[in-house]
């Protein structure tokens, strides 16, 4: 159909066919973009490093680009050292299993409260991961960087907290504030907080 015969449809016809058109490539256009994912990691805890990693490195695997941004305490997630925690203070759900499975019916509030409970609990649940085959975070974030995860680390939280960027790990893409990195979580189709 040339532009002369396109003028001679009638109103509704012209309304029809661009409706369709526009259908049509909105369609090629949503099919071609690469969905994206921005999570925004802000504990620093044993427990609380797996959701990010988890997160992040699955989206990698679907195609996706992942960014995590890591601020607070979040940002222990990226340092070369690794000494993570799990404690139980506000953490109320948190249940007490030994590596075999079996359940010590200890309130939270009693196992805060114990010296050295938190050491213990953080070794039960490394042994208990172990067991059931689960990966380390370290293993998790290795995998994210091989799969290309954007690696943010808060340059605000680093300052206030005099951490050296020698602390870290090399493969950190950014060191940012939150106004760099908001215009990235604005474009992306899903964005996390944890």
């Amino acid at each position: 159909m040339n532009a002369a015969q396109q003028l001679e449809l009638p109103q509704d016809s012209l309304n029809e066919w661009f409706d369709q058109r526009f259908e049509q490539k909105m369609a090629e256009r949503d099919s071609a973009k690469t969905p994206s994912m921005t999570i925004i990691a802000t504990k620093g805890t044993l427990d609380m490093a797996y959701p990010p990693f988890i997160l992040a490195s699955t989206a990698s695997a679907l195609g996706w680009d992942v960014s995590i941004f890591f601020t607070f305490y979040g940002l222990n997630l990226l340092k070369s050292d690794l000494d993570l925690k799990v404690t139980p203070l506000g953490n109320p759900a948190m249940p007490m299993k030994l590596p075999n499975g079996i359940e010590m019916p200890i309130p939270t509030s009693v196992m805060a409260l114990m010296p050295g409970f938190e050491g213990m609990a953080s070794s039960m649940m490394r042994k208990t991961m172990d067991n059931k085959g689960i990966a380390s975070i370290s293993e998790l974030r290795d995998l994210c960087l091989e799969a290309d995860v954007k690696m943010v680390a808060c340059q605000m939280t680093v300052d206030l907290f005099d951490y050296s960027k020698q602390d870290f790990i090399p493969e950190i893409s950014e060191w940012v504030g939150a106004a760099s990195f908001l215009p990235t979580a604005l474009e992306a189709d899903v964005n996390l907080f944890v």
